[in-house]
């Protein structure tokens, strides 16, 4: 039996779950002399979370960095499941899926390097950005043309909901 495609397998996606450190930034972390940890993030990436979740998909964040300027921006955006500081990172997606109850199989997960794979092994689709780990790639059915922090996540979601007819529909009525 031949595998499904990816575009096949984004029929079924209901939630999103991505890392941040490596996806929705680019990765770099620029250190004040006090300490401070600033991380860049793509305005493009923030408008499709919440393009999806005015969509009514769930929107999950696992990450292993502890950055609370980071949930106050996904905060914003209108995410309320954030695990921070989660370096162990399956407990957290079954923690979400049971409490969602969502299938795993609907769940789409974005990551970029090693401490990804084994969520990424449980989720209906594991997706990377371009410049991920080549052992993220490997496991991945999907690999966006797109580095992270520089709008993979817009993409990720982009071509689901392009699949699933969702895209720009709450465009549709004010151009009717």
């Amino acid at each position: 039996m031949a595998k499904a495609s990816y575009k096949e397998l984004m029929n079924n996606i209901t939630t999103f779950i991505f890392d941040v450190d490596g996806v929705l930034t680019d990765g770099t972390i620029m250190v004040t002399t006090a300490g401070e940890m600033y991380r860049n993030m793509n305005i493009k990436d923030g408008y499709a979370l919440k393009s999806a979740i005015l969509a009514g998909y769930n929107i999950c964040i696992i990450s292993g960095g502890s950055n609370e300027g980071v949930r106050k921006r996904l905060e914003g955006l209108g995410i309320t499941d954030i695990y921070l500081g989660a370096h162990q990172k399956i407990l957290p997606f079954e923690t979400y899926c049971k409490k969602k109850n969502i299938n795993p199989n609907e769940v789409l997960y974005m990551g970029d390097d090693i401490p990804d794979l084994p969520v990424m092994e449980l989720a209906g689709i594991a997706a990377c950005p371009q410049d991920a780990a080549p052992e993220v790639k490997d496991l991945s059915e999907y690999i966006s043309p797109i580095k992270g922090g520089k709008g993979c996540g817009r993409d990720v979601i982009e071509q689901v909901m392009r699949v699933q007819g969702k895209w720009m529909t709450q465009f549709e009525a004010k151009y009717d």
